[in-house]
């Protein structure tokens, strides 16, 4: 007598929402977590560090406090929460820039092709045959040491990536039936490139932007550390590393603390990235 086989489970659905698998994805929900808890940490950075990043609060180079202090007596959690906002301010704010211009820069380039095309992605060559941080660094030191001149540069250079991306996905939906569609229906250009282009080419501009933040904070930090990013007394993670080479024999925390901040940070954006290319590829949601 023939025993019934029970059916298969069925593989988990595709229709579950977009949160739901992002959080049963643990290295979306880790790493988001930490960077969750670095933005709040830093959001709220006035109001939960325990002093003003400014104030002398006990003698220099003493375990006064949960981290102790620096060189000049002032709080070092202090100024690390404060200088993490400071670098993951200047690194949002310059990816946003780079975002705007080269998603738009990709979409024209893409859609309308010809010249438009060609003079983007010979721009983008040329922005991309240069390393970014020595750029960063020239273009800072002739332009002076301000935070927003460290926005625009680090903005202006990541622009390629996102035109490249975009430029390269615009390709590949510019002739499918649902773009012929709105065009048929008398949308203009515009219309198609930001209501139906971009919509389905979203998915690796996500990407992008989480591996985006983790180079600008990179960036950032590197320009600190040379004296072209945040000035005195705003601290930044990238300027307490630098001051804490100083003492690396005498208190060797205060150049270990910011450096771990800083690799979580960067290894947490990373990973996202990674989490959200596979959530968000099809062809990997497949396999």
């Amino acid at each position: 007598m023939a025993t019934a086989v029970p059916p298969a489970a069925p593989p988990e659905s595709r229709r579950a929402p977009a949160w739901r698998r992002a959080l049963r994805n643990p290295r979306i929900s880790i790493a988001g977590g930490l960077l969750l808890v670095a933005a709040l940490a830093a959001a709220l950075a006035p109001v939960i560090t325990p002093f003003d990043y400014r104030d002398q609060v006990a003698l220099p180079l003493t375990g006064s406090g949960l981290l102790g202090t620096d060189d000049f007596g002032r709080d070092v959690l202090s100024r690390l929460v404060m200088g993490m906002r400071t670098s993951l301010v200047v690194a949002a704010a310059a990816v946003v820039i780079a975002a705007v211009l080269g998603v738009l820069a990709g979409l024209v380039a893409g859609y309308l092709g010809g010249w438009t095309a060609v003079a983007v992605t010979r721009g983008a060559d040329i922005l991309l045959s240069f390393p970014a941080v020595v750029l960063a660094i020239a273009a800072v030191a002739i332009l002076g040491p301000e935070l927003r001149n460290v926005v625009i540069v680090i903005g202006v250079l990541y622009v390629p990536r996102f035109a490249r991306i975009v430029y390269v996905q615009v390709l590949t939906v510019r002739s499918a039936e649902y773009v012929d569609a709105a065009r048929v229906m008398g949308a203009g250009p515009m219309r198609i490139m930001l209501r139906t282009v971009l919509p389905n080419i979203a998915a690796p501009i996500i990407v992008q932007t989480s591996l985006s933040l983790s180079f600008a904070v990179q960036v950032e930090a590197g320009l600190s550390f040379l004296g072209l990013g945040a000035q005195p007394p705003l601290p930044s993670l990238g300027t307490m590393v630098a001051a804490g080479r100083d003492f690396l024999e005498v208190q060797p925390s205060l150049l270990i603390h910011p450096a771990v901040v800083i690799i979580a940070i960067v290894l947490a954006l990373n990973v996202l990235g990674d989490g959200l290319r596979d959530l968000l590829d099809p062809r990997r949601a497949a396999r």
